[in-house]
């Protein structure tokens, strides 16, 4: 069972595991370090996604009484990806501490660019 396994993201909210400046990454993505001096962006790896987009129900009936109450909750899937390395606006990430580790959280309009080892 993972650290991380009783955690869990509402909507489009993201869980990322930040990069320290010294480490670099296996693709060999590497920002400018005029980015860096500035704490504009940061970049991480994501390690746990929320739900996605909740979409309204299919169910049109004009009196909400009648409508069946058992209407499963569906959501529009996030682009973002558990393992993508993301590049994501520092000013809008929250700081989190889960298990004395450090970790992110933003909303997936906050992440500029992913990059995906396994894209076809």
């Amino acid at each position: 069972m993972s650290s991380l396994d009783n955690v869990i993201l509402i909507s489009d909210r993201v869980l990322i595991k930040p990069l320290t400046e010294d480490e670099k990454t296996s693709s060999g993505l590497i920002l400018p370090p005029g980015y860096h001096e500035k704490e504009i962006v940061a970049y991480g790896y994501i390690v746990k996604v929320g739900p996605g987009y909740p979409l309204p129900s299919e169910s049109f009936e004009d009196e909400y009484w009648k409508r069946e109450t058992t209407d499963q909750v569906r959501y529009l899937p996030l682009q973002v990806k558990e393992g993508d390395l993301a590049v994501y606006l520092q000013k809008q990430a929250i700081d989190v501490e889960i298990n004395n580790e450090e970790y992110k959280i933003v909303n997936q309009n906050s992440i500029l660019l992913v990059q995906r080892e396994d894209f076809l």
